[in-house]
């Protein structure tokens, strides 16, 4: 038999009862029954109960990405794109209280980790979307507007929405960041310009190694202006 430590029964004991009996469940006293250990112990691992639930929502989350895992990338990034925003509004479907924990209290300054973790998932996907030469908007507008409208229909769908809202929503929001999509190949005019300037602005940290910080600074505030976004994460820095 496999020894686990406090903390790891405390984490799993908190996401069953998150699964079982949502947010109201996880008590102090149910969570020290279920794991076998004393409120003290509870605190000095997790400092308080958002601590524990924040910990009992990256471990729900992580759990079902796993079960989900999928293989090789697809050959198209914008596929795997779409498996991420399936996956997303599958697990917070699946799992009410763990969406309601990861998006439900939202504080300025401060995002669950899950949340956290679901988001950089996101931007990966869309980094690789970027770097084929696909992707009509900066890196980071893309990934947030993906993050915004999958959350948005998750809670929709959980409320007993329309099954097929999900696939309606994440193909017009895919059309309106994506190149070459069906829906839009022949809807809008020629934008090779602003693909290419936000494929190059998401190489850029690889490709601008013979270049000055100052000279990289500057480039990439050409390529943001090119491509009609923001300042990025990385130019800000």
């Amino acid at each position: 038999m496999i020894e686990t430590s406090p903390r790891d029964r405390i984490v799993r004991a908190a996401a069953a009862l998150l699964a079982e009996g949502g947010r109201e469940a996880v008590t102090t006293r149910a969570v020290g029954r279920a794991a076998g250990v004393q409120a003290p112990t509870i605190y000095r691992q997790f400092g308080n109960l958002r601590g524990l639930l924040d910990a009992a929502a990256s471990y729900g989350f992580a759990a079902h990405l796993h079960a989900r895992a999928a293989g090789e990338p697809a050959a198209d990034p914008v596929d795997d794109l779409r498996r991420g925003w399936d996956t997303l509004v599958e697990c917070g479907v699946a799992n009410p209280a763990l969406h309601a924990l990861m998006y439900g209290d939202p504080h300025p300054g401060g995002r669950p980790t899950a949340a956290r973790v679901a988001a950089d998932i996101l931007r990966q996907l869309v980094q690789r979307v970027a770097e084929a030469g696909r992707l009509r908007v900066d890196v980071d507008r893309a990934a947030e507007m993906i993050h915004a409208a999958s959350c948005g229909v998750t809670l929709t769908q959980i409320q007993g929405g329309d099954p097929g809202l999900s696939p309606a929503t994440r193909e017009a929001v895919l059309a309106a960041i994506c190149a070459d999509s069906p829906a839009t190949r022949a809807a809008r005019p020629p934008d090779r310009p602003v693909r290419h300037a936000v494929a190059l602005r998401a190489a850029l940290p690889e490709v601008a190694g013979d270049l000055s910080p100052a000279e990289r600074t500057l480039l990439a505030e050409w390529l943001d202006r090119l491509a009609g976004g923001r300042p990025s994460r990385e130019a800000a820095r």
